[in-house]
């Protein structure tokens, strides 16, 4: 790695550090209800309009039940737009309905806090969708993964409780105090750097040169004509215009990223100059996408009263994502063997880093491009500003492995953080093990009952991503949307269904998914990654709250010091990379051999 790189990455984890523990003041404020009168009067409104009593503290069935129920209203919601979507107002393009099968996976998608588009925004929504469906469910699907972390966080805090706070007043007061400010500021941020906000039409513009392409010969009904061989007829047409794409993107784009959301307002996402002008810009989108998450490791501290303890997770996950994002900067500034050997120089780019250009902008180069790549995957965000499936195979690896580790390098706002606590559990049950000593972790004894909830909520998604690339390596609808055959083309199969599952969003882009088959199989890869985990962790949120706190003794595992962390990140790249091993040896691992041999 070059010093560019490794200036970067410094700078950025200390700019997020500077960022995220004034945050975590007021988000441990939010949790605890700690609010100023007039922000409880405001929010005393909503409660009344939806007949909710806030200080009701729920069961972990009834918080699961009410969280259920909101999303799959939200589901509901989300598909319906986008069915109706052709006679309904702020549609200046005339969009016709989605497809029921691409609204199913869309809706689904969005609810789950996963953002996986198989679709091209500008070319399908509507504005209105982009702002009821995508927007909306940024916020909400945002908000309930941070309600989760918090019941969670009380567990550990309360003794011999039945409940473990109240969905909707979590809900309610992290979308309006956290998310909503948020949002504002950085959408002004992202305005004031370029990303566009309005409700015009799209723009005709005239270039300065003439643009020749090809297309293919339609009949009087409209549809492709073919020679003898089956082939279509194309013709080359040529235009002096462009069509802009407009809408109301930053606003989007902010709760897009604060949300570790990642679906962009249009196909190229983050790569977009309307989405990510400039380098300040991308900056800020990097940053934004770790705030919240890192800021709830304090959070955890300072609710728990040991502020090391949220100290130690975050340093698991620094620690981490710094491995990460030294592997993908090097295996993309050494670049490609094979144009090495036709004699092309790929340190040129010095000032993008040099190396492996495919697929990246120029105006963010390869330090930048795969430092973003490691923090999109890190934090279950999903948004690119490069073509991941253009990476080298160790530098493409590097993203699917961060998922693979169930999303808890940072992870997505809550997820992140109630999914490395899953491993801490994990961690503090093997160390009792080694010991003969029963487990427990923050004065809470870890019984089976503890340990069967950590087991569901740590093996789901692997289980969903397994069975999910058996189903379509050996269906042959799964097969024919694969480019690239061979060893790539595996990845970008292993990759989709990785994604989908635990909640990522992003793409390696060589799979044709908006089909039938795709859109349904990651549809419920999704859902069942989603809630498929939330469930055990609220389980286990209540089964916590319900044990007396027991104080710490001469034989109690510190799990705030070096050993710990060092435990954890075992623990961590043990169980989550041994279920993936077979996989990734058949994916990028052979191609690579295959791209360094040749």
């Amino acid at each position: 790695m070059t010093s560019l790189a490794w200036t970067n990455l410094a700078l950025f984890l200390g700019l997020l550090l500077v960022l995220a523990w004034p945050l975590s003041r007021w988000l441990a404020a939010v949790a605890q209800g700690r609010l100023p009168r007039w922000m409880a009067a405001v929010e005393g409104v909503f409660y009344r309009a939806a007949g909710v009593k806030p200080a009701e503290d729920m069961s972990w069935k009834r918080y699961a039940l009410a969280l259920l129920l909101f999303n799959f209203i939200g589901l509901l919601v989300a598909y319906g737009l986008q069915r109706t979507q052709q006679w309904l107002p702020l549609n200046p393009q005339g969009m016709g309905a989605v497809s029921p099968d691409s609204a199913f996976n869309t809706a689904v998608s969005f609810v789950t806090n996963t953002n996986w588009q198989g679709y091209g925004g500008e070319t399908t929504m509507s504005y209105l969708t982009q702002m009821l469906v995508m927007t909306v469910q940024n916020f909400v699907s945002g908000a309930t993964g941070i309600a989760v972390a918090f019941a969670l966080v009380r567990g550990f805090n309360i003794r011999l409780a039945s409940g473990i706070g109240n969905f909707c007043a979590d809900i309610t007061r992290t979308t309006l105090w956290v998310l909503l400010p948020l949002s504002f500021v950085f959408a002004l941020f992202l305005v004031g750097q370029g990303v566009i906000q309005n409700l015009s039409g799209y723009q005709e513009v005239s270039t300065l040169e003439a643009t020749s392409y090809q297309q293919a010969r339609l009949d009087a009904q409209g549809q492709p004509l073919q020679d003898a061989a089956g082939q279509p007829l194309m013709e080359t047409v040529t235009t002096p215009t462009q069509t802009l794409a407009m809408g109301p993107v930053a606003s989007q784009e902010a709760i897009k990223l604060l949300g570790t959301n990642g679906g962009g307002f249009f196909n190229a996402n983050s790569a977009h100059p309307y989405e990510n002008p400039t380098p300040l810009s991308n900056l800020g989108q990097m940053l934004a996408i770790f705030l919240i998450p890192a800021a709830l490791c304090f959070v955890f501290g300072q609710m728990v009263g040991d502020s090391r303890q949220g100290v130690a997770i975050l340093a698991a996950m620094a620690i981490l994502f710094a491995v990460a994002v030294v592997a993908a900067t090097s295996a993309e500034q050494a670049g490609n063997p094979q144009l090495a050997a036709l004699g092309v120089d790929q340190s040129v780019h010095a000032l993008q880093g040099g190396g492996n250009m495919e697929g990246k902008e120029a105006r963010f180069g390869v330090v930048s491009s795969a430092l973003f790549a490691a923090v999109t995957t890190a934090a279950s965000c999903g948004a690119v500003n490069a073509m991941h499936d253009s990476f080298t195979p160790l530098g493409g690896m590097v993203p699917l492995v961060l998922m693979q580790l169930g999303e808890v390098v940072f992870g997505g706002v809550g997820t992140g953080l109630y999914g490395m606590l899953a491993f801490a559990i994990l961690a503090v049950f093997i160390a009792g093990l080694m010991i003969g000593r029963t487990p427990e972790y923050l004065g809470k004894k870890i019984a089976s009952h503890e340990m069967k909830m950590v087991s569901i909520a740590l093996l789901i998604t692997p289980l969903v991503v397994l069975v999910g690339v058996a189903v379509a390596v050996l269906s042959d609808s799964g097969r024919l949307g694969v480019a690239n055959p061979g060893a790539h083309g595996f990845t970008e199969i292993l990759y989709a269904l990785t994604s989908a599952a635990n909640n990522n969003g992003s793409a390696f882009a060589g799979l044709s998914a908006n089909t039938p088959f795709y859109n349904t199989l990651l549809g419920i890869a999704m859902w069942l990654g989603r809630f498929g985990v939330i469930v055990p962790v609220l389980a286990l949120a209540g089964s916590l709250a319900a044990k007396n706190r027991i104080p710490t003794g001469s034989g109690t595992l510190p799990t705030h010091g070096p050993l710990f962390v060092g435990l954890l990140i075992g623990v961590v790249l043990l169980v989550g990379l041994l279920n993936h091993i077979p996989n990734l040896a058949l994916g990028p691992i052979v191609e690579h051999l295959m791209l360094w041999k040749a």
